[in-house]
C-alpha cells in the first residue's frame, strides 16, 4: 500500500494552492462561436504546467496553439510493451461564480485540512484538485524509481466548462487508447455514467410597435419567452430533481418585443428520455408562439453524450481503475454524474475515460471546498493505477 509522507501531503497541498490563485474562469459565449481558448488567460496555468512539466523530466511537453497541455512521462523499463494510458483535468473554471482573486484559506478539522476561498469567489477544486493530484502523481513516480509503470500521456485541457474541453484535443499526439479524467468530487466516486446533454435555442419572433397603440397589433417576444419558461415542467428542474432524474434548465433569457431568445439545458441518462425531452420543448415552443400570434424556431445542439456504452466495450478500463481503488483501501461508489465531463467527449471519440474523484465539494460556489485527505487518497489510487498498468 502506498504511504505518503508528510512532505508529500505538503506537497499536494502547496500545488493546488498555486493553481487555485491563477485566474482561468472561462467563458461560455466565446467558446460557443468557435472561439478556443475562450479567455486568454487560461494560457497562464498552461505555461505554469508546462514548464513544471518539463521540470519533472517529462518528454514532449507542449502547449498547443488551442491551449492544451501535452506531456509523457517514458515507461519504465521492462515495461515499454505495456499499451500507454492517458490522464486528464481541465484548466478553466465555471464561470457561474467568479474565479479571479482567489484567496484560499486552510481549516483544521480534526485530522484533515479543508480548504476554502475567503468567500468571495468559488474555489478552483474543480477541476485544480485533480491536475495537482496527477502533478503530484508525476514527482512521486519521478522520486520513486522503483515503481515500475507503462506510458504515462498528460492532456491539461481548456474550456471544459462551456462544454467544449475536447473541441481541439490534441488526437495526433496521443497514443493512449484508454484514458482516466481526475475531475470528479466525493471520496471513493468512481463515474462510468453520466446524462446525455442536449443546448436548446429557443427564438422567438414578435411584432413590435407603439406602446400606445399596440391593442390588437403588438405580439411581444419577451412576453412568449417568459410564458415558455414558465411552463417548463417545475419538477423537471436542476433543483428538484437527483440521481437518475433528468431536467430542462433554462440557463439565459433575453431579447426585445421583437425578438426573445431563451437557452435551456437539457438532460438526461437515457436516449429515449433524451428525444422525449427534445419533442416536448418543439411542442411547448410552438404552442407558446400560436397562442400569441408569434413564430418560433427551435434549435437543439448536442453537447455530449452518455459514456455508459462506450465503457463497456473496455471492461479492462474500469476494472485496471477499481484494482487501483481497492489497493488503496477504498471500496468504488459508482455514481452516476449529473454533468458530463471531457471524458464522456473522450469516450464517444473512441477513447473510453472513465472520472476519478478529486476530494472537491460544492463546486462552481463560493461556498466550494476540498479535502486534504480526500486529495491525497486520490493521489494514491494514481500511483496505484500506475502500477496497475
Amino acid at each position: 500500500m502506498i504511504l505518503l509522507t508528510e512532505k508529500e501531503k505538503t506537497s499536494l497541498l502547496e500545488r493546488f494552492i498555486k493553481y487555485a490563485k491563477v485566474w482561468t474562469t472561462s467563458d461560455s459565449q466565446q467558446a460557443d462561436i468557435g472561439i478556443q481558448p475562450s479567455t486568454q488567460n487560461q494560457f497562464n496555468l498552461a505555461h505554469i504546467l508546462e514548464q513544471e512539466l518539463k521540470n519533472l523530466g517529462l518528454e514532449d511537453v507542449q502547449v498547443t496553439g488551442k491551449c492544451y497541455v501535452y506531456a509523457r512521462l517514458p515507461a519504465s523499463k521492462g515495461k515499454e510493451h505495456i499499451a500507454p494510458y492517458c490522464l486528464l483535468s481541465h484548466m478553466d473554471t465555471s464561470e457561474e461564480c467568479s474565479g479571479q482573486n482567489v484567496n484560499p484559506q486552510l481549516t483544521k478539522r480534526g485530522n484533515d485540512t479543508i480548504i476554502t476561498s475567503d468567500g468571495t469567489t468559488l474555489l478552483g477544486a474543480d477541476d485544480k484538485a485533480g491536475i495537482a493530484e496527477i502533478m503530484e502523481m508525476l514527482s512521486y513516480l519521478q522520486s520513486h524509481k522503483d515503481l515500475s509503470h507503462s506510458t504515462i500521456e498528460i492532456c491539461f485541457s481548456p474550456d471544459e466548462e462551456t462544454g467544449h474541453g475536447m473541441d481541439n484535443v490534441p488526437l495526433h499526439l496521443i497514443k493512449s487508447k484508454h484514458a482516466y479524467t481526475v475531475d470528479g468530487g466525493n471520496l471513493g466516486e468512481l463515474e462510468t455514467e453520466c446524462f446525455n446533454a442536449f443546448k436548446s435555442k429557443i427564438s422567438f419572433t414578435g411584432i413590435a410597435t407603439h406602446t400606445g397603440t399596440a391593442r390588437s397589433k403588438m405580439v411581444n417576444a419577451i412576453t412568449m419567452a417568459s410564458s415558455f419558461v414558465a411552463n417548463l415542467p417545475k419538477n423537471q428542474a436542476p433543483e428538484t430533481t437527483y440521481k437518475m432524474e433528468g431536467f430542462y434548465a433554462p440557463m439565459e433569457i433575453k431579447g426585445s418585443i421583437e425578438n426573445a431568445e431563451v437557452t435551456v439545458f437539457l438532460r438526461d441518462f437515457s436516449t429515449k428520455g433524451m428525444q422525449e425531452r427534445k419533442n416536448f420543448i418543439d411542442l411547448l415552443a410552438k404552442t407558446t408562439a400560436k397562442s400569441f400570434g408569434g413564430k418560433v424556431q427551435v434549435e437543439h445542439t448536442q453537447q455530449y453524450l452518455n459514456m455508459k456504452e462506450g465503457l463497456k466495450k473496455s471492461p479492462e478500463t474500469v476494472k485496471n481503475l477499481i484494482n487501483a481503488y481497492k489497493a488503496s483501501g477504498i471500496e468504488p461508489v459508482f455514481t452516476p454524474i449529473r454533468g458530463g465531463t471531457d471524458g464522456s467527449r473522450l469516450t464517444e471519440m473512441g477513447i473510453p475515460t472513465p472520472n476519478i474523484f478529486t476530494g472537491g465539494h460544492n463546486f462552481h460556489s463560493k461556498t466550494e471546498w476540498a479535502s486534504l485527505n480526500e486529495m491525497c487518497k486520490a493521489l494514491e489510487v494514481l500511483i496505484n493505477l500506475s502500477i496497475q498498468n
